[in-house]
């Protein structure tokens, strides 16, 4: 639930991203935005199964916020061919990134 809250987060925050101009648009590129990597961040886990020291733990966050910018990449990619979604420029998608993994943990 926390992938979902972090991309509308980074969808709502961003200026660099759009989701559409009107109401018909948005939907479409919400739930591509929400969906995609709500599944993809469950199907790739990154992350401890216990307790970890703080090296690792950081070596664990640092995977995670590389694989969301890829994510938030791979829309950015799909996004203009599927729905309305867009997003500008690689400093974007990497506050993106950060916004969903800040979320999620």
């Amino acid at each position: 639930m926390g992938v979902v809250a972090g991309t509308a987060l980074a969808g709502a925050l961003l200026p660099g991203i759009t989701l559409g101009t009107g109401m018909a648009d948005a939907v479409p590129a919400v739930l591509m935005a929400s969906v995609v990597p709500a599944v993809l961040t469950r199907l790739i886990f990154i992350g401890p199964s216990g307790r970890v020291p703080l090296p690792a733990l950081a070596a664990f966050g640092l995977a995670g916020f590389v694989q969301d910018a890829l994510i938030w990449w791979l829309l950015s990619w799909l996004g203009p061919r599927f729905s309305t979604l867009h997003s500008e420029g690689f400093a974007t998608i990497r506050l993106a990134a950060l916004c969903t993994r800040g979320r999620s943990s």
